[in-house]
């Protein structure tokens, strides 16, 4: 009986793929005609420039957090700014689920309207933040009111970005962009400690809001959304299938991911105070610290994406996953842990090797998905792949916040008594400890793979 009772239920699913197929197949007949070779130039070249304004402060705010500790005018608690990189962070990437569902059809044509409203907020936030007196002001405007802007102009351009390539060269679009963030991530820490050292915060985050106002407006008109997205009937779309909430593999993933984010934004907000602080570096081999851990994140998302999908030698999510988190953790370990005084040389490869190892665990997400694909068809259930994808960066979120209020009391805490010799024995300690154990967890889907393989023992 059970069996007959799957019959109805499998041919309602197939005739709904189908329909929704012809659908999907009949919009791209019908859009072809606009999918010119320039206006997908046009889509990727405005992708690109906004990389600058939406991840250039994230991505360099270690620069920030050592000018405040070097040149403290606010009141309020000085330590309460390492908890600014990592919010700012968190909100982006807890934001992206909601935003993401919300623009993907039924707001479709409110994307640029969206967008232009982001740029808006960012720009307020950052400029309200250059009149700051007390360390709360930088807290609300640069972590939150600034990266909920940043994530408002993300995810209505990210969405039109995939359209225009949904038929060819998707792979390609987005890894020149994903190229094109890594480079903002390298390059922005000098722009912004060139302009900090000679104009102050206050002047550097008025300089910033010119330039994001300038490179964002002319790079979302340069983003149409998609005829496919503008003439789909909102009441024909389909409901998202939740089955995938149902099983465990979603939420192993979604625990290694809020662990290994948790670490990953220590060494961002702290590495330049640390190196400048406890190991004497200057403040500019301190920023270019910043820009050699941003580095490798151009070319580690390529090869960790690799790894997951490659055909003739596929790596489960499990192995892909545990290799990032693993060599992250020995990297934070062994060589930010055993720094000393002057040694430029330990940290310049813990930049490199951390930054390409944990810069690379988010490209695992793919093999995640694609075993959650085949469960879910083993199971004989529906799977929305994106709306999964954006609850994934949801944890990351969780996680960055996580790591950032977990920040300044393990700070306190090193200050107060040391753990060790080396980088171990300095106020860092407790944070060295937290990243190198957090993201090591970040492969916790060993243990899960594990614990089912001793099932068949």
């Amino acid at each position: 009986m059970a069996g007959n009772e799957s019959i109805p239920i499998q041919v309602i699913r197939e005739e709904e793929r189908l329909d929704v197929t012809q659908d999907e197949a009949s919009l791209d007949q019908t859009s072809r005609p606009f999918e010119s070779a320039r206006t997908r130039a046009c889509v990727l070249l405005g992708s690109a420039i906004l990389q600058l304004p939406i991840w250039g402060f994230a991505m360099s705010y270690g620069v920030f957090q050592e000018f405040y500790s070097d040149n403290w005018t606010l009141q309020g608690s000085r330590s309460l700014t390492g908890i600014i990189g990592t919010t700012s962070n968190g909100v982006m990437y807890l934001s992206m689920p909601f935003l993401f569902a919300l623009f993907t059809r039924r707001w479709a044509r409110k994307r640029r309207t969206a967008a232009c409203c982001g740029v808006i907020l960012t720009c307020l936030s950052f400029l309200l933040s250059s009149f700051s007196t007390n360390v709360w002001h930088l807290v609300v405007t640069q972590g939150v009111m600034a990266a909920f802007g940043c994530a408002l102009i993300y995810s209505p351009t990210t969405l039109s970005l995939g359209e225009w390539f949904r038929t060819s060269n998707r792979a390609v679009a987005y890894g020149v962009v994903l190229s094109c963030k890594n480079i903002v991530g390298s390059a922005c820490p000098f722009l912004l400690r060139g302009l900090l050292d000679h104009f102050g915060f206050r002047l550097t985050l008025r300089a910033w809001t010119v330039m994001v106002a300038g490179t964002s407006i002319l790079a979302i008109f340069l983003i149409p959304t998609h005829p496919s997205s503008l003439s789909w009937d909102s009441h024909r779309s389909r409901k998202i299938p939740w089955q995938f909430l149902r099983h465990q593999t979603f939420y192993i993933y979604s625990v290694a991911i809020i662990l290994q984010s948790s670490g990953y934004g220590i060494p961002q907000t702290y590495l330049n105070t640390y190196a400048h602080e406890v190991t004497l570096l200057s403040q500019t081999s301190a920023t270019l610290l910043l820009t050699i851990f941003n580095l490798p994140g151009i070319v580690s998302s390529s090869f960790f994406g690799y790894l997951s999908d490659n055909k003739r030698f596929p790596l489960s999510a499990t192995t892909t996953t545990s290799i990032s988190a693993l060599s992250s953790a020995l990297s934070a370990f062994l060589f930010w842990g055993l720094t000393s005084q002057g040694s430029m040389a330990l940290l310049v490869l813990f930049s490199l090797t951390f930054g390409f190892f944990a810069g690379g665990y988010s490209a695992t997400w793919g093999g995640v998905i694609n075993e959650m694909e085949r469960e879910a068809a083993q199971r004989n259930e529906a799977i929305d792949t994106g709306m999964v994808y954006g609850l994934l960066n949801g944890a990351r979120g969780i996680g960055y916040v996580s790591g950032g209020l977990a920040g300044v009391p393990l700070l306190k805490a090193g200050s107060v008594s040391s753990v060790g010799g080396f980088g171990y024995g300095s106020s860092y300690g407790p944070l060295i400890i937290f990243t190198g154990l957090s993201t090591v967890f970040g492969g916790v889907g060993v243990l899960w793979e594990g614990r089912k393989l001793l099932r068949f023992v």
